[in-house]
């Protein structure tokens, strides 16, 4: 019950920040918008750092994937954020969500083996995004370009991977509050600070609960992650998975964005395939 609550709660709380995010950088530039939520993130996350103190085993490895998890989380967050500018929710974070995906290949480029079966799965996740890509869209929106949002979304799940791979070697040698350090960090100190100095740091009074709402979705939600894999990492993956169909169907009804046949085949593809590798690769 514990791993279908909070992967329930993951999959809400990321649908909730890609919607969030959607709206903010159609005010305000991708950039600042990434680096106020790392910084609402940031000030979350650190008191618990504090409290947790040290890891008496913290080494280089340690530091260098925390490095690699950082850098990989901000950049797919800068990613995800531009194709928001350009392209629709319910085909972008369909696309994202193929992270845990890029996690396993990368993994198998590691020496890890991949299975026939997954191998067919990650097959079917490119056919899904190429039909989503290519789709003619019914109802366009203003300055919409969907084959660059598309082109944005495969780089933003790309790092994610990335990410998300050192993320899973961090896991387990680290309390979960130096998990969430690296990406906070390092959107304040590579993101926010720059813009900062250069009077590029923008925020307005519309988008500033917008922002807020991001750095605690991100954070909370990847808490409620972790708390759910200790249990079933099963059913929490599977269930957090589904935040792109949640935020597709948020934004139909929110923001009235529809998607023709052809993006949606594609789209159900991708989640098809996202939401069956989840089970098997959590079960193996």
């Amino acid at each position: 019950m514990i791993s279908i609550i909070c992967g329930l709660g993951t999959a809400i709380l990321f649908a909730t920040s890609s919607l969030l995010s959607s709206r903010a950088v159609k005010i305000i530039d991708s950039w600042s918008v990434v680096a106020w939520t790392m910084t609402i993130g940031l000030v979350i996350t650190l008191p618990f750092v504090l409290l947790a103190g040290v890891p008496d085993d913290l080494g280089s490895d340690d530091i260098a994937w925390m490095a690699a998890a950082g850098i990989g989380n901000v950049t797919g967050l800068v990613c995800a954020a531009l194709a928001f500018r350009v392209g629709k929710v319910g085909v972008i974070t369909p696309i994202l969500a193929t992270e845990g995906a890029l996690a396993a290949v990368i993994a198998a480029f590691l020496g890890e083996s991949i299975a026939p079966v997954v191998a067919f799965l990650l097959m079917a996740m490119v056919v899904g995004v190429v039909i989503a890509g290519i789709a003619p869209d019914p109802e366009p929106l203003a300055h919409e370009r969907p084959v660059l949002a598309v082109l944005l979304s495969v780089g933003g799940a790309l790092v994610f991977g990335v990410s998300l791979f050192a993320v899973g070697h961090l896991s387990a040698e680290l309390p979960i509050s130096w998990v969430l350090l690296p990406a906070r960090l390092v959107g304040v100190v590579a993101l926010a600070l720059p813009l900062l100095l250069m009077r590029r740091l923008h925020l307005t009074r519309v988008t500033a609960p917008l922002v807020a709402g991001m750095g605690f979705a991100e954070v909370i939600g990847f808490l409620l992650f972790a708390i759910g894999a200790q249990y079933q990492v099963a059913v929490t993956s599977v269930l957090a998975s589904q935040f792109a169909p949640i935020a597709a169907v948020m934004a139909y009804v929110l923001f009235k964005e529809r998607l023709g046949r052809m993006q949606i085949t594609g789209v159900a593809v991708i989640v098809v395939a996202v939401t069956v590798l989840s089970a098997v690769t959590s079960t193996s």
